[in-house]
């Protein structure tokens, strides 16, 4: 009598994904607390709901953007030399694009509803709240003009999900991309002649990040499983993660840094270990540095070995770098709203 032996657990695309969304969640959370101000006798504070609530419906912002720019970069990195082995794909990843698109929208507005009322403590925001937030700060602006941009993907996004690869992929890359420029408004501003240069930086960096861990993600879950697919894919995907990693880091660094030298009453380098912004660049850039040894591993050890069709634990290796990235994505979002003096 033959025995065969159980098959053994694999990471599949699911652990994938729940390790970016979980992992970015908690560290907003717990970056947030961190940072969050001591209350002061007799100025109302923001009450739990908001101060909580925030941080997690911005991670959520941010992971569905990320979604939409990683689904829209799929049909790119599989190239179309090969329809009949690229179409029963992307006809899973056009209509979750549009799921994703609708989701950052509604978390772009959420967020406004969320920093009005951080604004306005003791009750809930009104419309009229919500419109003066909108018209009077520059936050506000930038995350309608980001829901519009989330809309825009999501219509364009319906046309190829009917029409398929006759709408082009970059034309759905393009409105993604777009759509993230606007983000880094809701971060720290600077008031000086470098502010054009910090902000071209701070733009560079989201979108370097979101077309790295959003590429990242979609390959796992929908190429990886297909390894056919995946030999052609990686390759594509790790030239274009290369060119993001240095943007992120370097474009981190820059932003980091160029933030706390010109502002007010802000010494360097002490500020890097007694300001709450400071230590928190200081996390996210470790973060950063962490996944590079995973992507090289990735990219050095087994490519070549999915090249020729032999198995790998590639998964799991990803699910351990989105992680990491999840966890970046977080501590960013508690960057934003961090004190730097």
């Amino acid at each position: 009598m033959t025995i065969t032996a159980p098959p053994r657990p694999r990471v599949g695309g699911r652990w994938v994904v729940g390790a970016f969304a979980v992992c970015a969640i908690v560290a907003a959370v717990a970056a947030s607390t961190f940072t969050a101000q001591e209350a002061v006798p007799g100025i109302p504070m923001p009450g739990p709901i908001v101060a909580y609530g925030l941080p997690v419906v911005r991670v959520l912002l941010d992971l569905a953007a990320v979604a939409v720019v990683g689904l829209s970069l799929v049909p790119k990195l599989l190239g179309f030399d090969a329809p009949e082995l690229t179409e029963p794909v992307l006809r899973r990843t056009r209509p979750l694009t549009v799921t994703a698109a609708w989701a950052w929208a509604v978390c772009a507005l959420l967020t406004i509803v969320f920093q009005t009322a951080e604004l306005n403590p003791g009750g809930l925001p009104t419309v009229g709240m919500i419109a003066a937030y909108v018209d009077g700060v520059g936050t506000g602006q930038g995350l309608l003009f980001s829901a519009a941009c989330a809309l825009m993907a999501a219509g364009i996004g319906l046309m190829a999900v009917r029409f398929g690869e006759k709408v082009p992929a970059e034309l759905r890359i393009i409105v993604a991309l777009f759509g993230l420029l606007p983000i880094p408004v809701t971060g720290h501003a600077v008031n000086s002649v470098w502010h054009d240069p910090i902000m071209i930086a701070m733009e560079t960096h989201v979108m370097g990040a979101a077309a790295w861990a959003g590429g990242l993600v979609a390959t796992a879950v929908f190429v990886a499983p297909r390894p056919s697919l995946l030999a052609a894919a990686l390759p594509r995907f790790s030239r274009m993660a290369t060119v993001c990693l240095l943007l992120v880091g370097l474009s981190g660094l820059i932003t980091g840094l160029g933030t706390m030298a010109l502002t007010p009453g802000v010494e360097l380098p002490g500020a890097i270990v007694t300001s709450h912004y400071g230590v928190l660049v200081v996390v996210k850039l470790m973060l950063t540095a962490l996944v590079v040894p995973l992507a090289a591993h990735v990219r050095f050890r087994l490519m070549p070995l999915i090249r020729r069709a032999e198995p790998t634990a590639v998964i799991g290796w990803v699910a351990a770098e989105v992680a990491l990235m999840g966890l970046a994505y977080g501590v960013a979002v508690a960057i934003t709203r961090a004190s730097i003096g």
